[in-house]
């Protein structure tokens, strides 16, 4: 039978909720400094929150940052910081809004091509700094810093008229052309008004059960986790550590290229000046607050989401809607402190036990040699 560690557990969960309760608590200080009531635009949020079109919203954007935040965890589980998902995911979307609008295929035929083109996008950008990492060791924090500014002038420059784009008569906007009705993935319209879910959400949410089956209970899992651990220990114990830091940007920007499907085959159907940024840039923080476990994750990115969707009723109560985005960043900050500060007490606790193990043997030890 498992033994269950209760300290184990009460260490893992005290990192995010210390970050959740500190950035709240600050961006109550921040509201009370410029002289604005500091419980009111929570409440609003809360209300706000319970109208099926809001609830619509923040379910469909929590796929999109979950598929993103798992992306970066993938790297972080082998200890690399892959900062260019947000590259990897808008070249993937619009080199696959691109493709599917230029071909016809029967339904699933059609969806599967877009979804394999985004995947191999991705994985292609991602692998860039993979190779620049094993084989010049380049970290793979610039390298992809820098992949993210080619991405934007790439996609900037695929989107002309000239190239690739069409301009709506009438609009100022560059998009890639509508992707035909066989390349649009269902999902469930929730009627009166209220929106649809995306299709592609249920396929986030078991991209999530396939995450944590392939790190725990997989070869490949083990061996990855091991080198982000030690490489060179798994080195030593005959995993190539060159091979698993490049499969593992792969896979990063693989799931990193599936992060613009929700939006592109369940609303947009095309790729345009307006696409959603910025999704990389938020899973970082999401992948850090949710520990890197796709059921942290994904109340991370519920979190999130809820803060983002919500906050289109503080404009109406003369509240500026970008408190939302000074929590988010408070948030960033205090899961850097806190997951620091939790990290030193684990340090000394099992210090503390480890002493008090030695102690008591000790003790044994004496009590038999009295008895002798």
């Amino acid at each position: 039978m498992m033994k269950f560690d209760k300290d184990k557990l009460i260490i893992g969960a005290a990192g995010p909720v210390l970050a959740l309760v500190s950035s709240f608590v600050l961006t109550m200080l921040v509201l009370l400094a410029t002289g604005l009531d500091p419980i009111e635009p929570i409440r609003l949020m809360i209300d706000n929150a319970g109208f099926s079109d809001i609830q619509v919203l923040i379910v469909n954007q929590t796929g999109i940052y979950y598929l993103a935040a798992l992306a970066v965890a993938i790297g972080f589980r082998m200890n690399l910081f892959n900062i260019g998902v947000d590259g990897q995911y808008r070249l993937a979307a619009m080199v696959s809004a691109l493709v599917g609008a230029s071909i016809e295929l029967p339904g699933p035929l059609h969806i599967l091509v877009i979804v394999l083109t985004a995947m191999l996008t991705g994985a292609f950008w991602a692998g860039i700094a993979g190779i620049l990492k094993t084989t010049r060791g380049v970290s793979e924090v610039v390298s992809t810093i820098m992949l993210n500014a080619i991405a934007t002038s790439l996609v900037a420059w695929l989107i002309l008229p000239k190239n690739f784009g069409v301009q709506p008569e009438g609009s100022n906007n560059l998009t890639t052309g509508e992707i035909a009705e066989s390349g649009w993935f269902p999902g469930i319209d929730m009627g009166e008004g209220n929106g649809v879910i995306y299709g592609f959400t249920f396929v986030a949410l078991a991209l999530g059960v396939v995450y944590w089956f392939v790190l725990n209970r997989t070869r490949f899992g083990f061996d990855l986790r091991a080198t982000g651990a030690s490489e060179s220990a798994a080195q030593a114990s005959g995993v190539d550590a060159k091979r698993m830091i490049l499969t593992s940007m792969l896979l990063s920007g693989a799931l990193a290229g599936l992060s613009g499907m929700p939006t592109l085959l369940g609303e947009t159907h095309t790729y345009s000046l307006d696409f959603p940024v910025g999704v990389g840039f938020t899973a970082i923080t999401i992948a850090l607050l949710g520990r890197n476990h796709p059921v942290g994750i994904f109340f991370a990115a519920l979190l999130f989401a809820f803060l983002e969707k919500t906050s289109s009723s503080l404009d109406v109560a003369d509240y500026p809607k970008e408190i939302t985005k000074i929590m988010q960043g408070i948030i960033v900050i205090a899961v850097v402190v806190s997951y620091e500060l939790v990290r030193r007490y684990g340090l000394r606790r099992q210090q503390q036990k480890v002493g008090e193990e030695l102690a008591a043997g000790g003790a044994l030890k004496t009590d038999k040699e009295v008895a002798a």
